[in-house]
């Protein structure tokens, strides 16, 4: 059994986690941006890929829950919901979803609707670092165990 948990955590982790991570990461290169009258914008700006990364920034968000979920199950198994690596863990998985949840992907959905100069995208790409870098220090304290 807890090979199994343990596989689908991880999966689930890689492919939902990731993926989020790399649409939110890419949404800002893509999104359109206001361009004076007459001008064009430049190619890469590109609202059908923008659209895409939004959408799997937000399915696979909402995907990415099966990896708390299980991930407390496991803990559970292993009988290592005390441990603090675990409670970090956990803490650092709700703040880097609620910026997801109510940071990056309303602001996505902004930017789609209304293009502004940029910055706007440069916000976003900030917090894309910020969730980005959560789930590093996630995965960190998943291999180094502190105080186990």
């Amino acid at each position: 059994m807890k090979q199994v948990l343990l596989s689908v955590h991880v999966l689930a982790g890689i492919i939902f986690v990731g993926g989020s991570a790399v649409a939110a990461s890419l949404f800002p290169r893509y999104a359109p941006i206001a361009v004076a009258a007459g001008e064009t914008p430049a190619p890469e700006r590109n609202p059908a890929v923008a659209r895409a990364f939004h959408r799997i920034t937000g399915n696979y968000a909402l995907l990415a829950i099966i990896v708390p979920v299980v991930g407390i199950a496991l803990a559970i198994y292993q009988g290592r919901m005390s441990e603090i690596w675990i409670t970090i863990a956990m803490a650092l998985t709700f703040i880097a979803g609620g910026i997801l949840a109510v940071v990056i992907h309303p602001m996505q959905r902004e930017a789609l609707a209304a293009p502004d100069d940029g910055r706007r995208l440069r916000t976003l790409g900030m917090f894309a670092g910020i969730y980005n870098l959560l789930w590093t220090v996630v995965v960190v304290l998943m291999i180094v165990r502190p105080g186990a």
